[in-house]
This record gives structure tokens, sequence and C-alpha cells, in this order.
């Protein structure tokens, strides 16, 4: 196995303009271990494509090489009181890697939402534009720098979530959104699934625009994310204890950190178990929490995704499918991943579909082979 460190956009279009033998791309590494096993191939390393580029706060637009920090570029926006609006998780430690390492283009490859996705939407939502280097070795560019961008195809919501086996991103442009200046996160304890999360969606549906909902089953306990300015923040605490019908609601002292630990799955950490994500509709999450019959679970996003631990010999897939969502098997050994479906498995239509999109972008199936298989 060789190691191709590579520094520039231009030397990367080089390297793979003479390539034949697969590639597995590395950034920061923090989610190596998410997807089917990749063994024994040349590692493209691309870690040396990091820094913030542009950056125009009144626009509401920030533009960075795909190897800078998720950290770095949250740690440059909240000066201006801005965030990422889909919310990146950070999952490194789930797999064992350090907190606060993972890049922003693997943030966007691997789809990270996080809880705030429930307000603001997921990361396709928030990629303007990017540029990258296709299996020909051609540098090109996609999508623009503004949102109402529609030229051609809409790329960008091709490439979120497609695990780096499209291409090679060496820059994105992301669309931000303002930071409140105030939230709270409040909980009804000691509610069981179905009325919790009946809750949630009930939060979902008024116009608190709650930044955070979720169920954890193993505290028993809904919690809410508010935020806003001190008085209307004030104000949508009012109402919320008001469509609660008297339910005791009280303060989580750290919400900030609850939602942190709840989207990334970090109750998950030291438990010895695999871990499965499930996107289903907020409605039917109970249903298929029940279905599943795991103590270790929660919900996020009103209930629309489901984290659950298993033994290893669970297969989710029917479950989710049924439901009318899909599931992806999130953590688990290498010999489970090599004989489970790590993502929903696709009707023979889909799949050509996903053949001839891998075949435009990466004819010699050079970059991560197999790794969505």
């Amino acid at each position: 196995m060789t190691r191709i460190a590579i520094t520039s956009e231009a030397e990367l279009a080089d390297v793979i303009r003479g390539r034949d033998a697969p590639l597995e791309i590395i950034g920061a590494g923090t989610k190596r271990d998410y997807g089917k096993p990749l063994e024994n191939l040349d590692v493209l390393d691309v870690s040396a494509l990091s820094g913030i580029l542009s950056y125009e706060p009144e626009e509401l637009v920030i533009t960075a090489r795909a190897a800078t920090p998720v950290a770095e570029i949250e740690a440059a926006i909240a000066e201006k009181n801005q965030r990422l609006g889909f919310d990146p998780a950070d999952w490194g430690p789930l797999f064992g890697a350090p907190a606060s390492k993972a890049t922003i283009a693997g943030a966007l490859s691997a789809d990270t939402s996080g809880s705030a996705r429930v307000r603001f939407g997921g990361a396709r939502d928030h990629l303007l534009g990017y540029r990258a280097v296709n299996g020909l070795g051609e540098a090109y560019k996609a999508g623009g720098r503004v949102v109402k961008n529609v030229t051609g195809f809409d790329l960008p919501k091709l490439i979120c979530g497609a695990m780096g086996t499209l291409g090679v991103l060496t820059e994105v442009t992301l669309r931000l959104v303002p930071r409140a200046h105030a939230s709270a996160t409040l909980v009804v304890k000691d509610i069981q699934p179905g009325e919790g999360l009946a809750l949630l969606r009930r939060v979902w549906s008024s116009p608190l625009e709650a930044t955070g909902l979720a169920y954890v089953h193993e505290w028993a306990a809904a919690y809410i994310r508010l935020e806003g300015g001190p008085t209307p923040l004030k104000d949508k605490i009012a109402s919320l204890r008001t469509l609660l019908h008297g339910m005791e609601v009280l303060k989580v002292a750290d919400g900030e950190a609850t939602f942190r630990k709840i989207g990334s799955g970090a109750v998950f950490i030291d438990q010895s178990l695999d871990i499965w994500r499930i996107c289903v509709p907020p409605s039917e999450a109970a249903k298929t929490a029940e279905a599943i019959a795991s103590p270790r679970w929660l919900a996020d996003w009103a209930g629309g995704l489901l984290w659950v631990g298993m033994n290893e010999t669970a297969d989710l897939h029917d479950i989710a499918k049924r439901a009318g969502g899909h599931a992806t098997l999130m953590r688990a050994s290498v010999e489970t991943r090599s004989r489970i479906p790590v993502f929903p498995p696709e009707e023979e239509i889909r799949a050509a579909l996903t053949r001839s999109v891998k075949a435009a972008f990466d004819p010699k199936d050079l970059f991560n082979p197999g790794r969505m298989g």
C-alpha cells in the first residue's frame, strides 16, 4: 500500500490522469471505518488542501479548501454570529478518532447533518458549489456562490453523501445561517416513546422553529431546543408550555452539549454494539423502534432519524423499508460490514442509474471502489 500525498488541485489532477489502480481517499481519516471495508488500496492523502479561501459575512457565504477542519470554519464564522446550517455532527470519536478533526469535505461526503437539520435542512441544502477532480484527471467546478444558481445540473446535491465515490473534492462553497443570540433546551421527562415522539412532531409543526427535537429512550425524555433574541426566546418558551398543555417542562443546564451528544451518536461510544442510523417518516418512528425492540435507541429530527444499538447479527434494512425509510449500518466490525449491506440495497432501476452516474464521474472506478457497495 502506497500513500500519495498531494498539495494542490493541479498536482491531484496529474496523479489521477496517470492512474489506473484504485485509491482510498483520506483527509483527516475520522470516518475511515464507515462504509464497506476497503483493503490493500493505495491511499490518496488530500489533507494538505486546507484553509479558508474567502468569507463574506454580509453575504452569508464561505469558501474553503476541502480538507479544512470543520472546527476551524465554525470558529471563524462564530465570530460573526453565523453557523453552518446543516450542523455537522462530529462522528470521529464514534470510530475511535480524535474529536474536532473532521474535514468539511468529509462532513459533506458522509452527510453528517446534525440535530439542527430539523430546522435548517441537510448538507445538500447548504452546499452552493464545489471544485473537484474527476476520474479522468479533469478539474471542474459545479454550482456557484449564490443560492439561486440554477444553471445546468444540481451537482452539489449529488456529491453530498456520495462518500468520495464520484470524485475528489478540492474546494467547497457553503451557505451560512445567522446564529441566534440565545438558545434554551427544555426537556419533558418520564414520557413514553409514542407520546414523546408525538409531542416532538407537534412542536415541529408549530411556529416555534425549534432547532432540536430529540427523544432518548434510555432516559425516557423528549428534548426541545429553541433559539432567538432574549425577548422572543422568552415568548417561545411560554408558547411551548401552552402548546404542551400543562406538562412539566424543565430547562437543561447545558443543552448545547446534550444536542452535540445526540447528533454525534456519542451515547453509543462506549457500548460494544453495532450502530444503525434509520431515516423514516417521523410518524413511523415509534412503530419502527417498537419493531426493532432494542433497549438502546434515540430519535432525532422529530423522529425522522433513529440511532439504534444492536447486536452484530441484526439486519435492519427490511424493517426500515417497510416503514417507508432506509437504514445505514453506521458502525460495526469489518466482518459484519463485509457480510451485511452497509447502505440501503438498491432496486435494479435505481442501481442502474447509480452505475451510470458513477461511470460518468469515475469511468475507471478509481475512487473508494465498493465503499458504498
